[in-house]
């Protein structure tokens, strides 16, 4: 694989940087070669097939066999799960100067293969070259993010005081819970998975990873990379397989300490109920949102139809953090939807892997329904369509999963306004206050992100004070409500968006999966 020869940031790839576009094509031809290949799972480094095979196709073009994954059974879960037990105490007590350095050493692994990764990722689940180039590099980052965090905490092991300083040595430490589980999403199939496994594993927890099948091929290569960097085959197994008995099983198996899931708030809230039945033990569940822009009239519009329209649309809306509702002071309405108008009709729908595209197809079929359905639903609901709305029929695109961005005007009363809709589709509306649209962006069960437009200072403190949700954004050109990066900006949800108030890519973060133990010697 090519070596990464600079360092790959979301502002880096904002230019127009020919090293890097060469790199990545390079890579993509290079990972044609891998297609339609059969691949199995890993428990305890041992290679296993499961039930058989299962085919998955790329959302660009259904021709496209990615691969056949093998598929894992509830006992190879189990078995996974068991050699994680059984090696738990010698990963757990290995220094954490050792873990720090075995899983630096992971993240410089990644980066060497950024550009593999990448156009897998891109063929695997249709994202750009700079979304996916921007997935890998964030999972490198979050995993020496959270290096840094254990070194700057000193492991996590703080002398306490004592009521006899001479006889009594007080400690508070900091130690991992054992078993681990990560269950990890589509959308993001390298960071969402090796961020949570990354600050598992430099915790001192043996890790068993389930992804999506929807990025099995990905999730393979992350397991290359965290083998690669020096992790023992006793600390970390990955089996691909259904949600219905192998992610059935990581959450119900007593022998699992603590559990990591993103996805989607229903599924997040079932494992959320009952991971932990016996007694209590941590499920950090990172769910959906339905995030809102607020353009107030002293707001520049050029900032903000930018911003909004690369949340809205970035990676076909398919984030949990996209934008997909927008509130409008009524002076500066017109204006700003016919900016919005303006600039999202000009982006360039189609292959990823076409330099100049900026968003691909949607992930599934069923993707696809849910987009048509709800342009539909808005036009004989009372709404309109501004722009898009169609699927993409065209020639070179026709064998895939492409649609054409919308942009609607419904009634506030809509369901388009409180479903998350996981597609390239975004709500406008005019409001009369502030105060109105505070109410409204607030008024959802999610809490995830937020964006706010105004050049007035005082405007700006009110939407911080009173907006709910983790991860707030104001004037923010690259995304109204996305673009979060490993300690810039800590990624995690209120309400019911997250459970455990602490960030991803945050100061608190990789603390969640230690246990705090208060050690007591007494010397005569």
């Amino acid at each position: 694989m090519a070596e990464q020869t600079f360092r790959i940031t979301y502002a880096t790839m904002s230019a127009d940087n020919p090293e890097l576009h060469a790199a990545y094509e390079e890579g993509v031809e290079r990972t044609k070669q891998w297609l339609g290949q059969k691949h199995q799972f890993y428990v305890d480094g041992e290679a296993r097939e499961g039930e058989g095979y299962v085919e998955e196709r790329s959302p660009i073009d259904r021709d496209i066999v990615i691969g056949h994954f093998a598929q894992a059974n509830r006992q190879d879960a189990k078995d996974a799960i068991a050699a994680a037990k059984s090696f738990a105490p010698e990963w757990g007590t290995t220094p954490w100067q050792e873990r720090v350095k075995i899983m630096r050493q992971v993240a410089d692994v990644i980066s060497s293969r950024v550009y593999d990764l990448a156009a897998v990722m891109a063929i695997e689940v249709g994202k750009s070259r700079l979304e996916a180039l921007g997935d890998v590099e964030e999972t490198a980052d979050l995993i020496r993010y959270y290096c840094t965090q254990m070194e700057n905490g000193d492991g996590f092991e703080f002398e306490m005081e004592a009521l006899s300083p001479a006889t009594e040595h007080n400690r508070s430490v900091l130690r991992p819970y054992g078993v681990w589980a990560v269950i990890s999403p589509f959308n993001f199939p390298m960071a969402l998975a090796g961020g949570p496994s990354g600050a598992a594993l430099v915790a001192g927890n043996c890790v068993v990873f389930k992804p999506s099948h929807q990025g099995y091929l990905t999730a393979l290569g992350l397991y290359s990379c965290i083998r690669d960097g020096g992790v023992p085959s006793g600390a970390f197994h990955i089996v691909t397989g259904p949600g219905s008995t192998v992610g059935d099983e990581l959450y119900t198996n007593p022998d699992v300490d603590g559990l990591t899931f993103t996805g989607s708030y229903a599924v997040g809230m079932q494992i959320y109920r009952n991971f932990a039945r016996e007694y209590p033990k941590p499920a950090i569940c990172e769910m959906g949102g339905k995030n809102p822009a607020i353009v107030t009239a002293k707001a520049d519009l050029d900032k903000a139809t930018e911003g909004v329209m690369r949340s809205a649309f970035g990676f076909s809306g398919q984030k949990c953090s996209a934008c997909s509702r927008v509130y409008v002071e009524r002076p500066v309405y017109d204006a700003f939807v016919e900016k919005l108008v303006e600039k999202a009709s000009k982006l360039k729908v189609g292959d990823p892997l076409q330099k100049e595209t900026f968003t691909g197809p949607v992930i599934n079929e069923k993707a696809v329904e849910t987009f048509l359905g709800a342009v539909e639903d808005v036009k004989t609901g009372g709404g309109r369509v501004l722009l898009g709305g169609e699927r993409i029929t065209g020639d070179d695109l026709a064998r895939g999963l492409f649609v054409q961005p919308a942009i609607v005007e419904a009634p506030l009363d809509h369901r388009v306004w409180k479903e998350e809709l996981f597609v390239p589709f975004v709500a406008v509306a005019p409001v009369d206050s502030l105060d109105e649209a505070l109410k409204l962006a607030n008024d959802t069960e999610y809490g995830l992100t937020a964006g706010f437009y105004s050049e007035d200072k005082a405007e700006q403190q009110r939407f911080l004070n009173e907006i709910e949700a983790g991860v707030v954004y104001v004037n923010r050109k690259a995304g109204a409500t996305t673009g979060a990066w490993p300690g810039m900006q800590p990624f995690g949800g209120w309400k019911g968006s997250g459970t455990s108030g602490k960030a991803g890519g945050g100061l608190h973060y990789v603390q969640q999966y230690l246990r705090e133990q208060s050690r007591t010697v007494i010397e005569d």
